[in-house]
């Protein structure tokens, strides 16, 4: 029997301009009004056998907004942005711009003196294969990033395509199959 693994990013904790590396705050107030709006398309997915989420708190509360109780798995953080945590991009570009353009441009490095993006691919990628294949439907509230990761390494895209790929609040995707073998599930429009 195949896996099927389904993420939900996580509600936001702040406008998209002032999101921040490792950001660790709460839900906003706009957050918490988007679950509510949301939540009738997202609570079905909690009849899923296993129910995880980051452990950033807005992962966990969105979580528990939503009625998972979801158990908080340390593998689904968010990358390790060194000395970059709790800073916007902005403020990195305008205090060390050529270690932003490095680290855009080679997922080997990590001049934050955190992960690197080809190692937190592969840390949310060896979560996913880890999965034991008999757990049949798994949910997974996480931050926007992992999602992302998850995509790439699941796809086997080039780690590059990790900055291609736009993950909104709330959004869904799943993902069947195996350790190995995963595959992108689109789920088709109703009605």
């Amino acid at each position: 029997m195949g896996l099927r693994v389904t993420l939900v990013a996580a509600a936001r904790s702040s406008s998209l301009l002032a999101e921040r590396f490792d950001d660790d705050r709460p839900l906003d107030e706009a957050g918490w009004y988007e679950v509510q709006l949301a939540a009738q398309s997202l609570v079905p997915l909690g009849a899923a056998e296993l129910r995880y989420c980051s452990p950033t708190p807005r992962s966990r509360a969105t979580g528990t907004a939503l009625g998972y109780a979801p158990l908080a798995q340390p593998a689904l953080r968010d990358c390790d942005m060194g000395r970059w945590r709790g800073l916007t991009l902005a403020e990195v570009a305008a205090l060390e711009p050529a270690a932003v353009d490095a680290w855009l441009g080679d997922p080997r490095i990590a001049p934050h003196g955190g992960e690197t993006l080809l190692a937190f691919i592969s840390r949310i990628g060896g979560w996913l294969d880890t999965r034991p294949a008999d757990d049949g439907a798994i949910v997974a509230v996480a931050e926007p990033s992992v999602v992302r990761a998850a995509l790439v390494y699941a796809l086997k895209a080039p780690p590059a395509t990790f900055w291609s790929v736009d993950v909104r609040p709330l959004s869904t995707v799943t993902l069947t199959g195996r350790p190995g073998l995963w595959h992108l599930h689109l789920q088709a429009a109703v009605g």
